[in-house]
């Protein structure tokens, strides 16, 4: 018996090539063009699941082929351009029906391989292989489907919708056509993420979605527009046709809980709607006017809607707040911002306790803090001023013997930055902590209660006193003021600007002073004005007044 080799056994053990090609979904085939036969190879009703014999002519073939792609592998395959010697390589993908009918099952296939030219310069013969690429295929359809739509709700994403509206409005600017444009937001949406959690509120979403998709018209386009809105362009489109269609999507969304997996949610939209193009010549018009709409409707309540028109003082309020927001950030970026100080005085000796801080941005006609603090909560800026009155404050207390009081806004409560800046200052200089006082107001407080304790945890620990500001405006309870362990009660000064004309402020004042101190807690009125309201004050036992009476902000 001869010797069998190590290579001879390795051989004798592979599989054979058909295998190989049949175990990776894919077979060979030679075809002659000249007289229209198709060789398979061994393994083609695996992996196409019809046999060599049905498919043995390329016209047999062609088949069981989508008409639309018949010809177009035709021409791939055999009208690819001129072959040199070694033949034209080709490739091309089309969908395969073995039962040979259009509603059955679908194979997409890569087909790849290259012809050969006879003597006449044409195609003659090809050979190739065919694989089964459904899985690519899928995951291709997909990702293509998700570069145009949003995976939630299946609409189209906000990219394409803007694209869609750009088109229309042009198309409307020239052709003398109106046509509309809706944002319509889920009320509370905030609240059910909250509530129910992400997976439930895109739940949510995407019912609210089906259901405003089933009322839109043929030649009309719903989109994902932000968070918890959807935006629709609506062709040619009147006053009376928009609002009926927003009244037909709300009523659509209305009628009809949702399910989700933690629990049913009824859900209503409001919504803001522009006629275009006669309230806009341009999308970013027409989406800052439906949204300007919709803000309008919001502030009516749940399941509301406004149409824009046009309003001279609305547009000189918004060419305002431009002008305001590009100063506010030159200002930031300039460090234009500085401190005003207002003081706060005992009610009964008049010595000052402390100077509350007030920013400014250094321009003629100084700008107060309310023109442009609530407006930089807007815009997303306001964790930035903080910072900078932070730095600012911090410089007042290392070269002055001042005790001052700075206000923080909701926003700073979780920003690590603040907190890392005041720690460090401290650190290195730990004396300081005692002249300051740090002012949160009730509203930022009761927003995120625990968030809200911790953070005046980590003051105390630096040793910095800490004061709810405007308190009562947020209708806080007053077990609240346990729980935040704060230093200071400043008690809201619209209920101290009419408090010798006014029974129920004065019990509000009264009873919030005595409250206070059972807990131990200072309290300061604000906005006082005159002698009449500071004797009341005195007798309720308020600790210190703020106000016009005892000084406007100064600088310095």
């Amino acid at each position: 018996m001869p010797e069998t080799t190590l290579t001879d056994r390795t051989v004798e053990h592979q599989p054979a090539p058909a295998a190989i090609l049949a175990a990776i979904g894919e077979v060979a085939y030679a075809w002659s063009t000249t007289d229209d036969t198709l060789a398979w190879g061994p393994n083609v009703a695996d992996v196409l699941g019809v046999s060599a014999e049905r498919i043995a002519t390329g016209e047999a073939f062609r088949a069981f082929l989508d008409p639309a792609h018949r010809e177009s592998r035709h021409r791939t395959v055999l009208d690819g351009g001129e072959a040199d010697d070694g033949g034209r390589l080709y490739r091309i993908e089309y969908p395969f029906h073995p039962s040979g009918r259009k509603d059955g099952t679908r194979l997409w296939i890569e087909d790849v391989g290259r012809w050969y030219a006879g003597a006449d310069g044409k195609a003659a013969r090809a050979h190739g292989i065919v694989r089964v690429i459904n899985e690519r295929h899928e995951r291709d359809e997909r990702l293509a489907f998700l570069s145009r739509h949003d995976e939630v709700t299946g609409c189209l994403n906000r990219l394409h919708l803007v694209e869609v509206l750009r088109t229309c409005l042009a198309r409307a600017v020239t052709g003398n056509e109106q046509i509309a444009f809706i944002v319509a937001a889920i009320d509370n949406f905030d609240t059910i993420n909250e509530v129910y959690g992400f997976d439930a509120g895109d739940e949510v979403f995407a019912a609210v979605a089906q259901r405003m998709r089933s009322e839109v018209r043929s030649g009309d386009t719903i989109g994902r527009f932000s968070g918890g809105m959807l935006g629709l362009v609506l062709r040619n489109c009147n006053d009376e046709a928009m609002r009926s269609a927003a009244l037909r999507f709300e009523s659509s969304v209305r009628d009809g809980i949702v399910v989700t997996g933690p629990g049913s949610v009824a859900v209503t939209i409001s919504s803001g709607g522009v006629l275009l193009p006669r309230h806009g010549r341009t999308a970013e018009e027409a989406m800052a006017r439906a949204r300007e709409a919709l803000q309008l409707a919001r502030n009516m309540g749940h399941g509301h809607f406004v149409p824009y028109t046009h309003s001279p003082g609305r547009q000189a309020q918004q060419r305002a707040n431009a002008a305001l927001s590009t100063e506010l950030v030159a200002a930031l970026r300039e460090r234009r911002l500085s401190l005003a100080f207002q003081p706060v005085v005992d009610v009964e000796t008049r010595a000052l306790h402390f100077h509350e801080a007030l920013v400014r941005i250094n321009r003629p006609g100084e700008a107060a803090a309310s023109d442009f603090a609530a407006f930089a909560e807007r815009l997303g800026l306001i964790r930035l001023v903080d910072r900078h009155v932070l730095d600012l404050a911090l410089d007042v207390l290392a070269n002055t013997e001042r005790h001052i009081s700075i206000n923080v806004s909701a926003d700073t409560l979780s920003d690590t930055d603040w907190m890392g800046r005041l720690t460090d200052a401290l650190a290195a200089r730990p004396e300081l902590a005692g002249r300051l006082v740090t002012e949160i107001t009730e509203t930022a407080m009761i927003k995120n209660l625990e968030e809200a304790a911790t953070f005046v945890g980590h003051l105390h620990d630096a040793g910095v006193r800490v004061a709810i500001d405007d308190f009562g405006a947020g209708f806080s309870s007053f077990r609240n003021l346990r729980v935040l362990d704060v230093d200071i009660v400043k008690i809201d000064g619209s209920f101290i600007e009419n408090l010798p004309r006014s029974p129920d402020d004065q019990v509000f004042v009264r009873i919030l002073t005595e409250l206070a101190k059972s807990f131990g807690i200072t309290t300061i009125a604000e906005w006082v004005q005159d002698e009449e309201t500071v004797e009341i004050l005195r007798s309720f036992g308020v600790d210190a007044i703020q106000g016009r009476l005892t000084g406007f902000p100064t600088p310095g």
